[in-house]
């Protein structure tokens, strides 16, 4: 396989790895616990929910045609919260992570170096899905942080439980050596 069709497939899944950790993570909480924020400072998990779409539906709705940071998108609006339900977070969430996925299924290995513009900035298309693969798993880990610290009662570890890497490694030791991505058998474990 191709270097440029290996790096596709790897982003992939490296994004479905971090929407089902965020998934993973709200599925612990109480509904209302997705709109707690601890002070005017911190934004809650809804917020940082609208915040991502927002980013992502920008980014990706005509990725290759015209600017990442569309005229339509009002990114202050993002941080001001109007969800009400669980309901509304989670169709947001998957409106994002649908564009997201529509714009990445129709590339092609050969775009990969094309130009894209954000905010007027020249991006290589590999180089704006790096910056976005770098974004969204930041607010991810604030989502699953966040998630810990509201959740009553016991955790459900979405990584290598705490005082489990022994067995964790040894585990994986145990297996011959193969070529595949790290994401392969941890979304099984997740689903």
């Amino acid at each position: 396989m191709e270097i440029n069709s290996q790096y596709l497939e790897s982003v992939k899944k490296q994004f479905l790895y971090y929407k089902t950790l965020g998934e993973k993570a709200m599925e612990q909480l109480e509904p209302q616990q997705l709109f707690t924020a601890t002070n005017e400072d911190t934004n809650s998990i809804a917020t940082m929910v609208k915040h991502l779409s927002g980013n992502m539906l920008s980014r990706w709705t005509d990725f290759l045609a015209t600017d990442g940071e569309k005229e339509w998108r009002n990114r202050d609006a993002e941080f001001e919260n109007d969800l009400k339900t669980k309901e509304e977070v989670l169709a947001l969430w998957n409106k994002g992570w649908e564009c997201l996925f529509t714009a990445l299924n129709g590339l092609q290995p050969e775009q990969l170096s094309e130009i894209i513009y954000i905010r007027n900035e020249g991006h290589a298309v590999a180089e704006a899905i790096n910056r976005q693969l770098a974004h969204y798993p930041y607010h991810v880990g604030q989502i699953v942080f966040y998630a810990k610290q509201l959740k009553n009662g016991a955790w459900e570890s979405l990584s290598i439980p705490k005082n489990k890497s022994n067995s964790y490694n040894a585990d994986k030791f145990s297996q011959e050596k193969s070529i595949k991505n790290f994401t392969d058998e941890e979304l099984k474990r997740l689903k």
